[in-house]
């Protein structure tokens, strides 16, 4: 009953504060607000705060709903647990092969090989991307995904999440400024690669010690961070069919094998 109830209250939480939020920024659009993907100045920083704070709702939620109901000591103990990296190399291996396999997909498919931005941003870009993208995972995987999965198991738990997950991107479609600023033009692919992700993130789960959700943050952080410099490369439907086909089906056949070799050890 527990973690139902912190699923609730986390899920209900986060969604208040998003949509809040995001719904100031809509409203301001037509007025002159706008995100700034890039921030040059203080005072780009300033009106990219109410954004971060939208982007960082998941974090925030986990935050409170986990204190609230004593699951957690303080702040310190959350930030642990989120970044607890120790983990087995496989692990980390398989995060790092899954962002390539996508990667290597769409560039294979895509009629558009020039990369928009130099590799080097990708480095540049990781602690931003920790912050606006990374940290959504210790919400999503700290909590929902996560209790979802011991009681639905990896397929169910990974649709429910996905399908809760792209309910909380719509507005980023609507906020003037952003990436996905240009309304609902691309938003099917981007709910494709969405549902994907989180049959990717349920594997790291399954096959993650301690670690879990360092492991999905630094995913999700990496993935936002090499977006920009493939730019068009992945926006074709070729593409998102095939990466995202493939991202699903290594996600099963590494939780099939994991299962596996659990049974048999378990057996012996």
């Amino acid at each position: 009953m527990t973690d139902k109830k912190i699923t609730i209250q986390f899920t209900l939480l986060t969604f208040c504060i998003a949509y809040f939020v995001s719904g100031a920024l809509i409203a301001l659009g037509p007025f002159g607000y706008s995100v700034h993907n890039w921030v040059y100045t203080f005072q780009q920083f300033l009106m990219n705060i109410p954004f971060a704070i939208y982007i960082l709702s998941p974090a925030i939620a986990s935050y409170v709903i986990l204190k609230k109901n004593k699951q957690i000591a303080g702040f310190k103990e959350w930030l642990k647990t989120v970044f607890y990296v120790k983990n087995n190399i496989f692990v980390y291996f398989f995060v790092f092969a899954g962002l390539a396999l996508y990667f290597l997909i769409h560039i294979a498919v895509s009629d558009h090989t020039e990369m928009v931005l130099p590799f080097y941003t990708f480095f540049l870009s990781l602690p931003g991307n920790l912050i606006i993208g990374g940290l959504e995972e210790a919400g999503w995987m700290y909590i929902l995904q996560s209790k979802l999965a011991k009681k639905y198991g990896f397929v169910v738990s990974s649709v429910y999440t996905g399908i809760i997950w792209t309910v909380w991107h719509i507005p980023l479609f609507f906020i003037a400024g952003t990436n996905h600023g240009e309304g609902l033009i691309n938003f099917w692919m981007f709910v494709v690669q969405l549902m994907a992700f989180r049959f990717f993130h349920g594997a790291i789960y399954k096959i993650s010690g301690k670690g879990f959700v360092f492991m999905s943050v630094l995913f999700h952080t990496m993935f936002n961070a090499a977006s920009p410099i493939f730019g068009t490369m992945t926006m074709t439907w070729t593409g998102t069919i095939a990466a995202n086909a493939a991202i699903v089906l290594v996600s099963i056949l590494t939780v099939v094998i994991y299962e596996k070799k659990r049974r048999r050890i378990v057996g012996q």
